[in-house]
Parts: C-alpha cells; structure tokens; sequence
C-alpha cells in the first residue's frame, strides 16, 4: 500500500513529522499537495480535499494520511498508526501509549512555539502583533523552553539507552531530532548559549540524523527547507540569547 500524505506543499510544518516517519521507515508515500496541480496537486486542491477526504471522518486540517479505506489526521495520531503498523513504536500497550505520550507533548509544546510568532490570532499577519510576540516570546525563552527541553533531557536520561524505548528508533525520537532543528532554525542565538544544558537531546539529535535513510532525505529535494511560514520562524527581533 502507498500511503497519501496531505498537508501544505511548502512548509515543513506538523506534517514534516509524518514525513520524517514515513521516510526513516522505507513507507512508500505520496506527498499529495507537492504533485503538479495536473496530479491533483497544489494547495486549491489540498483545501478541496479535506472535504472530500471521508463522508463521515472529515479532517480538521492537514495533515492527514490515507492509507486504504483510513483517513487518519492529527500528527500524532498519525505517528500512532504508523507506529503501530510499522514498528516504529513498542509492540506492548505500555510502550506504545508512551511513546504516543511523548509525541502528545512535543504536540503541546509546538503549540508553544507557534503562539510565539502568533499570540493573538491566527487570522493576522505577525506584523499586526509584533508587540504581543515580543512580550510572549521572552516568557517562552526564559521559562518555557527550558521546561520542555529539562523535560525531554530527563526522558533521555532515564531511558539508559540510545533511544527512548531501547534499541531502536521511534516516531518519537525522530520528532525529538525536528523539535531541536526547528528551535536552531527560529532561536539560534538562544540555543547557542543553551543547548549545550542538554547533552542527551543533542546527541539523540545527532544520532537520528546519522541514520542512513534520515541522511539521505536531509540532503534530498524532498526535505523542505525552514521558512517564515511554518510553525519555527526566525525573525531576529524574537531571538535572544537571555
């Protein structure tokens, strides 16, 4: 089966999270929205699909994966089904609902990271609520980063391994790799000065990017390149190394 990935064709956004999945697994796929509008294509056709994609399981947004009669959506439930079917998550209920745990709160904290550049509302540009960012980013610098990142260093600690559930990769640990690009990408100045707190993080991070099939989609077209269109943004008035 080849699934179909639906989500915006020029941003990495929550769907890169699918991808990185999809891809480190040898999932054959179809990145939908990236085919020429010929093939169905394109973001008109995206926005057209979420309509058509179930008569009864209609998607909120992208992304959303097809697989046979199955239209899956949220990215973690994605990363859960993919699990699942495809061992990139525990085989007992125990790892499995913790693994999907973890994927739950880089959820919450992507949220986080999102309202640093929108904090008042999705629907305007973030030159209307420069003022409101400023503000809540340096909450998020100070206090919220590092409670996350404290947070997922504790997870690797205690695992005593190289990765979370043992001796392979999961959904997420690869997750894990995006969220530390993604902050590189948008808070450079503070990562330089900080990341280092974070020993295990950075070294997973290291880790997943050695992985052959994950190097060699970093180095494809197939890897969008960060943008000030999804959810890691760099505008240089937000970034700060306190």
């Amino acid at each position: 089966m080849q699934y179909q990935l639906h989500y915006w064709p020029t941003i990495q956004g929550r769907g890169e999270f699918v991808r990185l999945a999809l891809e480190f697994a040898a999932i054959p796929y179809s990145d939908v929205a990236r085919l020429p509008e010929d093939e169905g294509g394109g973001e008109a056709a995206l926005y057209k699909s979420l309509d058509r994609a179930h008569p009864r399981t209609i998607p909120f947004a992208p992304p959303y994966l097809k697989a046979g009669d199955l239209v899956i959506a949220q990215t973690a439930n994605i990363l859960l089904f993919l699990g699942r079917r495809h061992g990139l998550a525990p085989e007992d209920e125990g790892g499995l609902l913790w693994t999907h745990q973890v994927q739950l709160t880089i959820a919450d904290f992507l949220a986080e990271v999102h309202d640093t550049h929108h904090p008042i509302s999705v629907g305007e540009y973030y030159q209307d609520q420069k003022a409101e960012a400023a503000k809540r980013t340096a909450a998020f610098r100070k206090t919220r980063i590092p409670k996350f990142l404290g947070y997922f260093e504790k997870v690797l600690d205690r695992a005593g391994s190289d990765w979370l559930n043992g001796k392979q990769p999961s959904y997420a640990d690869l997750s894990l790799f995006q969220v530390v690009e993604g902050l590189r990408y948008a808070f450079p100045r503070w990562m330089h000065k900080h990341e280092s707190q974070y020993p295990k993080l950075l070294a997973l991070r290291d880790r997943v990017a050695a992985l052959p099939r994950i190097a060699a989609y970093l180095k494809s077209p197939r890897r969008l390149a960060f943008n000030e269109d999804g959810i890691f943004r760099y505008y240089k008035e937000l970034d700060r190394a306190d």
